[in-house]
């Protein structure tokens, strides 16, 4: 069935104003000021007056299979569901394993993403987890980057944290280096997720990879930006150079050690950090262990959602006053550009029909995924 959106303020992400929005099958085919109904052909028409159009979040941080295990096999997290996207207005999630590399495997992941896309949303994944050599589908990061169409990158590869493998510059420089020759050959971004440690002078391990090789800043992606105050007091500086991505579903768990996802957007970019350095993502389904500082033990244990992306946007725009097209670029068009999503992250003629349908408070009405409305 052909739908049509009408008079809706669309953001693509960037503000088109009042605009019609014509769909078929799974693409967005034409958008103008007035698009007729079509004579002769079945049209669904969605009345959008008063209401804002955007496009399907894009969650880059997912442990679609689950993850955690710190606490031991009681504090493993649940696999992620398309109900919990739907609720959160993503559309699109790349998928990563994290602490768990060792009785979770990469191949899951991948059958994950295989799941998500027969049930009508978008997905890709990491290949890798937190150690270092990181595991793989074929054996091979390289050849998983190159061969496997849904691998966009390796990671998370964790730093500055105890629970990582403490991998050597040069370690951590052949891994990047393969990756992005792979992601070359593969027509993928090729791009490193670094799981960001609460160690002291966090992005060390990156910077010195920068120092010793030929391989820049964007070659990585470092996640968990906003943990705690002095790494994100390090972002940004490290922001004007390469990506941070910023971690929503973590708050408010941590409100008292973290910085909030939207007041960390207001600050990066009074910082001098460019829009479109910076990410927001859920690391939904994966654990949120705090440790105690002296034992090193768990003590306590949360598991963040999808839904959270949008709750920061939304409170960026109304409490940290940022402009809506704006805080919407870190969860549609930044990601997208980043990872090389192939029609994603935007409202545009051609790319995927993955809208988002809000009221005056950015609360969700309607979800729409590849032409097809979910939930």
């Amino acid at each position: 069935m052909i739908k049509l959106f009408k008079n809706a303020d669309v953001y693509s992400p960037f503000s088109l104003g009042k605009k019609d929005v014509l769909v078929a099958g799974k693409t967005i085919v034409a958008i103008h000021e007035a698009i007729p109904v079509p004579e002769g052909l079945e049209v669904e028409v969605i009345d959008c007056e008063g209401k804002i159009l955007i496009p399907g979040l894009v969650d880059a941080h997912v442990h679609i299979t689950g993850g955690g295990g710190e606490g031991g096999p009681g504090s493993r997290m649940p696999e992620l569901e398309v109900s919990m996207m739907v609720e959160g207005g993503v559309t699109t999630v790349v998928g990563c394993l994290g602490t768990d590399g060792i009785t979770r495997s990469v191949d899951s992941v991948l059958m994950k993403v295989k799941s998500l896309r027969a049930k009508g949303m978008s997905a890709w994944m990491y290949t890798g987890a937190y150690q270092v050599p990181p595991p793989s589908i074929t054996g091979d990061i390289k050849r998983d980057i190159a061969l496997i169409e849904e691998v966009v990158g390796l990671g998370e590869i964790a730093v500055s944290d105890h629970r990582s493998s403490v991998p050597t510059t040069d370690e951590l420089a052949k891994l990047a280096a393969h990756a992005r020759v792979a992601g070359m050959i593969g027509g993928k971004a090729g791009i490193v997720n670094v799981h960001m440690g609460d160690a002291v002078d966090p992005f060390r391990p990156i910077h010195k990879v920068v120092e010793n090789s030929e391989l820049g800043y964007k070659q990585f992606v470092p996640t968990h930006c906003n943990r705690n105050a002095y790494i994100f007091e390090d972002a940004k500086e490290y922001g004007k150079k390469g990506y941070v991505d910023i971690t929503t579903s973590s708050y408010p768990y941590y409100a008292d050690e973290e910085i909030k996802p939207a007041t960390a957007l207001r600050l990066l970019l009074e910082s001098g950090v460019p829009i479109g350095h910076i990410t927001f993502t859920s690391d939904s389904c994966g654990s949120l262990p705090g440790f105690d500082p002296v034992t090193g033990k768990l003590v306590k244990i949360e598991m963040g959602l999808p839904s959270s992306v949008l709750r920061e946007i939304k409170e960026a725009v109304i409490e940290e006053k940022l402009p809506l097209e704006t805080a919407l670029q870190v969860a549609t068009s930044n990601p997208s550009d980043i990872l090389q999503l192939k029609g994603k992250g935007y409202i545009k003629v051609g790319y995927d029909a993955d809208l988002v349908l809000l009221d005056r408070e950015l609360t969700i009405v309607k979800v729409m995924a590849n032409g097809l409305f979910v939930g």
